[in-house]
């Protein structure tokens, strides 16, 4: 579902390829002959376990470099938790995600 979703969302920019994998991070960023991760960080709580993974991923794919973004200020707030939690009580959530995603989430919630 997610994947499906990410490829409608994301299908118009040339340059963005939506991939599914069920095995290491370090395994698929080498199968397809990447060098980089790019994690985001919203938030210092957020700091700990990312720089935890990226030296896990470091230690068994020590040529595979990990890079975190921040966002801005008035997007660190949000998150797929909270977003799902006002989606599932009916909440206005259309501002943090895009049209396609509201709709699948107010058809998810309004199955349950």
């Amino acid at each position: 579902m997610r994947i499906s979703l990410a490829k409608k969302v994301l299908g118009h920019l040339p340059n963005v390829e939506v991939v599914g994998f069920d095995n290491l991070l370090t395994e698929f960023t080498r199968s397809v002959n990447g060098k980089v991760v790019i994690r985001g960080l919203r938030a210092v709580s957020d700091f700990e376990y990312e720089f935890q993974l990226a030296n896990m991923n470091r230690a068994i794919a020590p040529d595979v470099e990990s890079i975190f973004l921040t966002p801005s200020e008035k997007h660190s707030y949000i998150s797929s938790t909270l977003v799902r939690e006002i989606a599932s009580l009916n909440g206005d959530f259309g501002q943090f995600v895009n049209p396609e995603v509201k709709r699948v989430l107010q058809e998810h919630y309004q199955t349950i």
